[in-house]
């Protein structure tokens, strides 16, 4: 569900149309809905409505500020991994007591900013980070609430970069070691252990697994209660997925019908983490074709956008739909869509069927609202994109394109002799 369609064959976010965007904006540009945002935040909040439930979006998916100022807005709480994305949230507005800080490296001046801060608790994935946690935390005189991620070892049936709760995978405490590991952090005098958390991977389609995993972890949360624990929250994480292509995942309706039961009986809040399923759907990359090349076997539309602005298709070979802005009749053409970066690597799309395009034109990536500006870069010292949110038939700008003296604002040339 989103809110960019055509109307008088013209792609339009809500009731703007795109190429009065790309005109006062430029390209390439990220367009997300409001909209799509808050409705899409709003359908998992009202499937678990009828029981306790943090919703944390996911910060690292979009962390645009007024990104997260909308969902703020909304009472959301948030995942975050860095000090920086926790820096984005309290600028935002984000309550620092909504907040799970998650992520296997945090470093100890992060823990000392998210101590000072106030957040909910640290979502703890090695001995070693609770013994330094308790560390900092005794320095600073203080107790903090911390959550043991578990690894469930349990197959999300995703791509192998974005699975996260195998045991090859480097996130969470081994399944086997959870009872132990808990039994030791009780003697920690600076930590509380408040929660259990797992997350299993990301744009995952099926409910299978979570049932799987959430079943497992239940038994260790149970047998930590029987032990005098007080385990008062279940951080389930996220990774619900999203339509790309043709999947077909599950409604946050459908996910909440198969989940809720598994809570029966059990005195304890659940926390949820979704990132791309609020904001997947909720943007979109406009390019402009800058030459329509016909090489010896291809025909190429190259863009003024490329993996720098949007790297999932050459990190993941990811699927992207690819819409034309401005309909037209023209026959079918298949074409690979690339950008103007200096490696092979460097697509949006290949063969694709495309009515025929032509030098100027505009384009739409579609589904690009996560995991999109957040991993651009300025390779081959390109100029990140511009970002706009669309409100109905109101548009604003939530962040300037970079300037060629941004490329090089943080650089010193040495007096080197």
């Amino acid at each position: 569900m989103d809110y960019f369609g055509y109307k008088n064959n013209v792609l339009c976010a809500e009731d703007v149309d795109i190429n009065t965007l790309a005109k006062k904006y430029g390209t390439p540009l990220y367009v997300y809905s409001h909209r799509t945002i808050t409705e899409h935040f709003r359908k998992i909040k009202s499937a678990f409505s009828d029981m306790p439930t943090l919703i944390c979006y996911s910060v690292k998916a979009n962390s645009n500020l007024t990104f997260l100022n909308v969902l703020a807005k909304e009472g959301s709480g948030f995942d975050i991994v860095s000090g920086g994305e926790l820096y984005r949230v309290i600028k935002a507005g984000g309550d620092p007591k909504k907040v799970v800080y998650a992520g296997v490296g945090k470093t100890e001046e992060e823990i000392v900013y998210g101590i000072k801060s106030g957040i909910l608790l640290f979502n703890v994935e090695s001995v070693n980070e609770l013994k330094q946690i308790n560390n900092v935390a005794k320095k600073m005189k203080k107790t903090v609430n911390v959550g043991l991620r578990i690894n469930p070892d349990v197959e999300a049936a995703t791509h192998h970069y974005i699975t996260t709760g195998k045991k090859e995978n480097k996130f969470g405490i081994d399944i086997e070691l959870a009872t132990t590991l808990f039994t030791e952090a009780r003697k920690f005098k600076h930590v509380n252990i408040k929660a259990v958390d797992m997350h299993i991977g990301s744009q995952i389609t099926t409910i299978e697994p979570y049932v799987k995993a959430i079943s497992k972890i239940k038994k260790i949360i149970e047998g930590l209660n029987e032990t005098g624990a007080k385990i008062e929250y279940f951080d389930i994480g996220g990774g619900l997925g999203v339509i790309y292509d043709e999947e077909k995942p599950s409604t946050a309706a459908m996910f909440a019908s198969e989940i809720k039961p598994l809570f029966k009986g059990m005195n304890i809040k659940l926390i949820l983490e979704p990132g791309r399923f609020i904001s997947g759907n909720s943007g979109i990359l406009v390019a402009k074709v800058i030459y329509n090349k016909k090489g010896g076997t291809k025909n190429f539309l190259i863009t003024d956008t490329g993996m720098n602005d949007l790297i999932r298709p050459s990190l993941y070979q990811a699927y992207h739909k690819i819409l034309p802005v401005n309909v037209n009749k023209a026959k079918l053409k298949l074409y690979d869509v690339v950008g103007p970066i200096c490696e092979s690597g460097d697509f949006l799309a290949k063969d694709r069927h495309l009515p025929e395009v032509k030098e100027g034109d505009l384009l739409a990536v579609r589904t690009a609202g996560a995991y999109g500006m957040v991993m651009s870069s300025n390779y081959n010292s390109r100029r990140r994109a511009a970002e706009v949110m669309v409100k109905g038939n109101n548009v604003f700008l939530v962040r300037e394109r970079e300037t060629m003296e941004d490329l090089t604002a943080k650089d010193k040339i040495a007096d080197i002799r």
